[in-house]
């Protein structure tokens, strides 16, 4: 790993947000990616891109998988269309889990991809208990004593992003392009961005940068 920059591991790199997250850090000079995926053959992908990998299952033990590791993103999720069992397993216990081996490690700030509307489960129709999941593990994250940054996205959309959304800590329902979410999440890993700070987004007008400057 590298130490000249900050080590990032980024648990569901494999997936479509988290394959732009590890472009975005590829591409800073102040992080160094580190992708966590479940299954060897995941890892070739990344290795040809000169990415360090780490095998780690979000349902096992992860203390291995923070080592050497100075922030960490929570991008993995079941998007809640695998079931109630497997959304408590990877969104809210697997979330759990990596929190509590942060905290341990002394992971210097943990970025969590969450969900718009996950303090209210209730409103969320099909998606409750997807929702419920994500409240917990925010929840969790919130009292773990680790400097955090929660990002509440809406819909989830795979256009190219634009840099301008609108951001606060309640947003009417909306969509906006993981292009853009992933950036995002980048970008709050600063410790001076988003400190302890949970927020939804949705497309806007402003500038990510600028947005992020009310937290």
């Amino acid at each position: 790993m590298n130490t000249s920059k900050e080590n990032i591991l980024v648990a569901g790199a494999n997936g479509t947000t988290g394959k732009q997250i590890i472009s975005y850090l590829k591409e800073s000079q102040y992080y160094n990616p580190v992708a966590m995926v479940r299954k060897e053959e995941q890892q070739e992908q990344f290795k040809i891109q000169n990415v360090d990998t780490v095998l780690g299952d979000l349902e096992k033990d992860l203390s291995h998988v923070v080592e050497g590791i100075d922030k960490v993103i929570f991008a993995a999720g079941s998007g809640g269309s695998t079931g109630p069992e497997k959304t408590t397993a990877v969104d809210q216990e697997g979330a759990k889990s990596l929190i509590d081996v942060s905290k341990k490690a002394g992971i210097k700030k943990f970025v969590m991809l969450s969900s718009i509307n996950a303090d209210k489960p209730e409103t969320g129709g099909d998606l409750e208990h997807y929702l419920e999941a994500k409240q917990n593990a925010d929840n969790h994250l919130k009292n773990s004593g680790l400097l955090y940054s929660i990002v509440r996205p809406g819909t989830l959309k795979n256009d190219k992003g634009t840099r301008k959304i609108t951001a606060a800590e309640k947003v009417d329902m909306g969509k906006i392009t993981r292009d853009d979410v992933a950036y995002t999440l980048v970008h709050v890993l600063n410790d001076d961005i988003a400190q302890n700070a949970v927020f939804e987004m949705i497309e806007g007008d402003e500038r990510i940068e600028d947005a992020l400057k009310a937290f």
